[in-house]
């Protein structure tokens, strides 16, 4: 990502700055908990597209406990 984009992009919520996270190919952002993808170098930049960092993680850890008897 082209450090001089990132100095100009900001969260299209909340105009906050976004950090790049290089591993996960997102763009973050911290105040709304929010995680914007970058696709084939461009980073999508709608609030739907976007990534809850507050959501419980999908998967077998997430499923849900039988009630106890």
């Amino acid at each position: 990502m082209n450090a001089r984009l990132l100095d100009i992009l900001v969260c299209p919520i909340c105009k906050g700055p976004l950090e790049y996270d290089k591993k996960a190919q997102e763009l973050i952002c911290n105040g709304d908990k929010l995680a914007y993808p970058i696709r084939d170098g461009i980073p999508i930049m709608w609030a739907d597209e976007a990534r809850d960092l507050g959501a419980a993680p999908a998967g077998p850890a997430a499923a849900v406990e039988p009630a106890a008897e």
